[in-house]
């Protein structure tokens, strides 16, 4: 089990929506204790599913990144409701937060105040656009901060496209990543020092490193090559094809003319070889939209099966373009462990996406689900210290519940 991994470690998460969460979730799966810590009100994300249609049931987005989690209520507009979030971190080893800072500052729960009382915590701030700078009192969701703002979505769409919407939790989940590597360099250094940190994260400086390799180029050239739409390539080696029954996949050259030949040989035109428009890398590129007509003429007179052999003989480097639905019954993504099976209160589990690393020996087979609102207030309260009447006296005065 990957639950022993981590083991011992304590996470306090007062975080909403989908990265801060998500970073808690991975930490969470290799055996932290997280204690998911939330306003009256709730996560927001447990209601992203309330307009579904009626014949679905179950919050997939939220189970996905909050399985396993202690839940607890606290109104920190409450004096009482802030004394206990601030025990609360006094316990912990980390402190995971997206709330703005300067509302955690009001509150007494900024970084300085909880680690005066505790020298040993990771104090980790997801932000839009980090800590510092004219915007960083800005909200942000990953569709601006980490698609809109650090150009990976300008990046992606063709030249002469309008702009088109992220999927659900991209951006969020990139830097739930870039989060948990954070805290974990810092855990590695308080090994060393015994002292705690500060660590941030924020979704544009993660997008911005997602595209790293391009804007690198942008960096030190000054410019960058559009997106092309698969009909225009800059190579049509590196391009999608489909096939007789109407099956799309991918092929990415090795570089320069290693996989030339081999292509046009799987695709059953060797003769594209003696063609003048395609006798050098260089001529192929001036005539990159040409060789991808007749690479896709070509590729079309195979069914998807033959394609997958063809390829597949040749050693080239290929996908097919999948669907969810196909990802979902790929017995490789099973076998990369990609799902981890959450349990449903009922005796069964349910397939979910797991964090995206291996412990050969040490993979988790299930999780708990994902706790409702306030599911372990009282019990978290009262490992805390607090008596029953301390307790009722909070919840009737709304600052836990």
């Amino acid at each position: 089990m990957s639950g022993v991994l981590l083991k011992g470690l304590k996470v306090v998460e007062f975080a909403s929506y989908i990265a801060a969460p998500g970073a808690a979730g991975i930490l969470g799966d290799w055996g932290a204790e997280v204690i998911k810590v939330e306003r009256p009100e709730g996560d927001p994300m447990r209601h992203v599913f309330a307009d579904a249609a009626a014949n679905l049931t179950g919050n997939p987005t939220f189970s996905m990144d909050n399985r396993g989690k202690r839940a607890v209520v606290l109104d920190i507009s409450k004096p009482s409701g802030r004394d206990a979030l601030a025990r609360l971190a006094a316990e912990a080893d980390v402190f995971l937060t997206n709330v703005r800072p300067a509302s955690l500052k009001r509150a007494g729960l900024d970084d300085v105040t909880l680690r005066a009382l505790n020298p040993r915590l990771i104090y980790a701030v997801v932000t839009g656009y980090g800590l510092e700078g004219p915007d960083a009192a800005k909200p942000g969701f990953d569709v601006t901060a980490f698609w809109a703002r650090a150009g990976v979505g300008h990046m992606t769409v063709p030249k002469g496209a309008e702009p088109f919407l992220l999927r659900t939790g991209v951006g969020d989940h990139t830097t739930s990543l870039a989060t948990v590597s954070a805290i974990l360099a810092a855990l590695y250094e308080r090994e060393r020092t015994g002292v705690g940190r500060l660590v941030q994260t924020s979704l544009l400086a993660t997008g911005i490193y997602t595209v790293g390799s391009d804007l690198a180029v942008q960096l030190t050239f000054g410019r960058l090559a559009s997106a092309r739409p698969r009909t225009q390539p800059f190579d049509a080696l590196a391009n999608f094809y489909q096939s007789s029954d109407g099956r799309w996949f991918v092929i990415n050259p090795r570089g320069a003319a290693k996989d030339w030949v081999p292509i046009i040989t799987a695709a059953g035109r060797p003769d594209l070889a003696e063609d003048e428009r395609f006798a050098s890398g260089k001529a192929r590129r001036a005539n990159a939209s040409a060789l991808a007509v007749e690479l896709d003429a070509a590729f079309r007179v195979f069914d998807f099966a033959t394609v997958a052999e063809r390829l597949d003989a040749a050693d080239l480097v290929w996908a097919p373009f999948q669907s969810p639905a196909d990802v979902a019954a790929d017995p490789q993504a099973a076998a990369a462990g990609a799902w981890v099976g959450v349990e449903d209160g009922q005796g069964s589990t349910f397939r979910s996406p797991a964090a995206p690393a291996r412990f050969p020996g040490a993979d988790a087979v299930s999780r708990p689900p994902a706790p409702v609102l306030g599911q372990h207030t009282r019990e978290v309260l009262a490992e805390l210290g607090y008596g029953e009447a301390e307790v009722a006296a909070m919840i009737a005065e709304g600052a836990a519940a």
